[in-house]
């Protein structure tokens, strides 16, 4: 089971149904603020942390970059910017646990994250 909590500042409810939609079988996501999610993650509860904002980093990923490092967070899309599969496969194989996106991006950013943690 791979389960995903999902924080940041935008779309939380968009981003659980592209997970329960787009994920494998075995892929769960739960919302929770910012805080709940990164922490929960931390603690090994959940497996990863996903969140949109603004801007795809600040609050999207604010917590997450204060309670699991930096090293463990990534921004994968932008606004005006798309996921780019290398980019987000480099992110997964440094050992990335947090990915933030803007909201505009959710839509390409959350189904090419989960197709590559399923190939993984």
């Amino acid at each position: 089971m791979t389960k995903f909590a999902i924080g940041g500042q935008l779309s939380k409810t968009e981003i659980k149904e592209l997970v329960e939609r787009e994920g494998a079988p075995d892929m769960t996501a739960d919302i929770f603020t910012d805080m709940e999610a990164a922490l929960k993650v931390k603690t090994g509860e959940y497996d990863y942390y996903l969140g949109a904002c603004q801007s795809g980093a600040g609050g999207a990923l604010g917590m997450a970059y204060g309670l699991l490092g930096r090293d463990k967070c990534a921004t994968i899309a932008m606004a005006g910017r798309a996921p780019k599969e290398q980019q987000v496969l480099d992110a997964i194989n440094k050992g990335s646990k947090a990915f933030g996106f803007t909201a505009d991006q959710a839509g390409a950013a959350v189904p090419m994250l989960l197709k590559l943690l399923k190939s993984k």
